[in-house]
């Protein structure tokens, strides 16, 4: 029987599945180091499946027979993908399944940024609502403002399409090429970065993590933006030079912040948390329970297809095995 190695949570439902078929391996952080578990596991393991876990070489070496990593996730960048390679491992993602959810989360810290949201609901809950709330409570409109977005592939696409049907927003995009097919329906302009920094409202970083966006946005392209504009990150944190965001809200260069990804993960302690023009989210981008199970079927079925002889549908390392 071919052997499965759960390296996180999963569905229960999908679990199962894989219980009913393979051998099923789980890594329990409760019974020792994780990292040696993996080594030992894999040794004999056929594929594996979670998220949220650095697989490379350091624990994977004694893979003599893995066949591929079902990944719950889109993002790869936990993954040492020129190791992979050349062991040849398959490295499957969840692509597509997550985007609206994804976009609605963007907008979601958009809108509660610009508003102060999370800010002026403690004010309130404090008892500091006294009397009519005065210009430190206002906040920034949203409606016909222009929203740029960093990265027009799938989520950011949808993102631009929230912003230009419902808020009736000029969406600009900035992208390593033009994307006419995404862009012409929602009347968005290409433009360089600069040009974007300096002319959005709002700011929407949604570009994956490779050695082209690695702290793409620093203290020179805060120094580029609008005081009155708010910036939003659903990329990975690595994305952004974290400290010079720091300065840039605490100096008050940019308006506010909306943030659902950081540098280090889990976030357990940082100056974004002393600020009161900062949204901070625990990277849940993809968190609602039909999302999550749509990503977990996906994975699924990529494994299943691998360990039966079919090449999955979404592979990040495509070759033939």
């Amino acid at each position: 029987m071919k052997k499965v190695i759960v390296f996180s949570q999963l569905d229960e439902d999908i679990l199962q599945r894989l219980q009913a078929q393979y051998e099923v391996v789980m890594i329990n952080p409760k019974q020792g180091d994780v990292n040696e578990q993996i080594r030992e596991q894999v040794k004999n393991a056929d594929a594996m499946i979670g998220a949220g876990r650095l697989l490379n070489q350091s624990n994977l070496a004694p893979a003599e027979q893995l066949k591929i990593i079902s990944s719950v996730s889109v993002g790869y960048d936990n993954y040492d993908l020129a190791f992979l390679n050349q062991k040849k491992i398959w490295l499957s993602n969840t692509p597509h399944v997550l985007t609206e959810t994804t976009a609605d989360l963007a907008f979601t810290l958009l809108m509660s940024a610009a508003r102060k949201v999370p800010d002026l609901d403690q004010w309130t809950k404090q008892g500091q609502w006294k009397r009519t709330a005065s210009e430190a409570q206002f906040g920034q409109d949203i409606f016909g403002k222009t929203l740029g977005i960093i990265g027009l592939g799938h989520i950011g696409a949808a993102v631009a399409r929230r912003g230009f049907y419902g808020f009736n927003m000029n969406v600009l995009y900035h992208n390593r090429t033009e994307k006419l097919a995404a862009a012409q329906p929602l009347n968005a302009q290409y433009c360089g970065l600069d040009e974007l920094l300096q002319q959005s409202d709002f700011v929407v970083v949604a570009v994956d993590l490779n050695a082209e966006s690695q702290a793409l946005i620093g203290q020179r392209e805060f120094e580029q933006m609008q005081t009155h504009a708010v910036f939003v990150n659903i990329a990975r944190g690595s994305v952004v030079d974290e400290q010079a965001l720091i300065e840039a809200l605490k100096s008050n260069q940019i308006f506010a912040a909306g943030l659902d990804v950081y540098a280090k993960e889990p976030l357990q302690s940082s100056e974004l948390f002393d600020l009161n023009n900062v949204v901070t989210l625990p990277h849940i981008g993809s968190a609602t329970a039909e999302t999550r199970k749509k990503m977990a079927e996906l994975a699924y079925v990529n494994l299943v297809d691998a360990l039966e002889g079919r090449t999955p549908a979404y592979l990040v390392n495509p070759f033939n095995s």
